[in-house]
């Protein structure tokens, strides 16, 4: 058990920026689309030409979650920020770029490292604390948030940046053969959320179905992979309620968490309406 408390959320998807953007029905807002594509953020310097999507969309989620929080980029700069990072199939695009580019994939090689995203976040925004990279899908997210509390109650950071990208629209195909392992519509997403030490108890619990949060994002944002449950916390801190418990599925595995209103520091600063 360990206490936190949510400062800030950022979210870039498929549909746009933050929850606002989110359509009440997912599915009936594809209208039939497979996948649903976030455009390439319009982030300006010459290390962006050559970055790939799912890095300039993890920048993009930080630079929201600044201003989700009302703060400032030297707010999270330096040793004290961790980074815990959490994707399941990210690296599919640039693996594939690298693999398949007829004119030699060097230029491509940087980015299917496991650290691409992270190294341009730690990069744009000076951080130089820890960081850890989960591969797996929402209960993985959920294992990063329990991991991030565990870090700051041994103060080996002050705070703590558990973040998720999902790019699909470039390997789609790959996902056609385990239609009944994952929903649709692929719904890009890039999701954040800042943790700070607080009072309230984060507890990991036996997830048998799926939480009121997770059919929440489900049925308004698709299926977002390890975003998911990061989403669950930004409609609920956006919104105004208690989400109870956040749990998640990928695959064969389900995880579930216990989590509380005060956790989103609800009571004492107003999130984004």
């Amino acid at each position: 058990m360990t206490g936190v408390r949510v400062a800030a959320v950022g979210l870039v998807t498929g549909w746009g920026e933050g929850t606002a953007a989110l359509p009440a029905d997912a599915r009936a807002a594809a209208a039939g689309r497979e996948v649903i594509a976030a455009q390439r953020p319009p982030l300006e310097g010459d290390r962006f030409r050559r970055a790939t999507r799912e890095c300039l969309l993890g920048v993009a989620a930080v630079h929201d979650l600044l201003r989700d929080g009302g703060l400032l980029p030297e707010a999270i700069r330096g040793s004290g920020t961790a980074i815990l990072y959490v994707t399941a199939g990210a690296y599919g695009a640039s693996n594939r770029a690298f693999v398949e580019s007829p004119r030699g994939g060097a230029p491509y090689f940087p980015y299917t490292a496991p650290s691409a995203v992270t190294g341009e976040v730690a990069i744009e925004f000076g951080l130089t604390g820890p960081y850890v990279i989960l591969v797996g899908g929402a209960p993985s997210t959920l294992d990063a948030l329990v991991s991030a509390g565990r870090l700051l109650r041994r103060g080996t950071c002050a705070r703590a940046l558990v973040m998720a990208v999902e790019t699909f629209a470039e390997c789609a195909d790959l996902y056609a053969p385990a239609r009944w392992l994952v929903g649709r519509p692929l719904v890009e997403a890039a999701a954040c959320a800042l943790l700070v030490p607080g009072d309230d108890v984060l507890a990991p619990r036996v997830a048998g179905e799926a939480a009121a949060s997770e059919r929440a994002v489900r049925q308004r944002a698709g299926e977002t992979a390890s975003a998911a449950p990061l989403i669950a916390l930004a409609l609920a801190r956006n919104s105004h309620y208690d989400p109870g418990s956040l749990s998640g599925a990928w695959r064969e595995r389900r995880a579930g968490l216990k989590w509380t209103r005060r956790a989103l520091g609800l009571a004492t600063e107003a999130g984004r309406t």
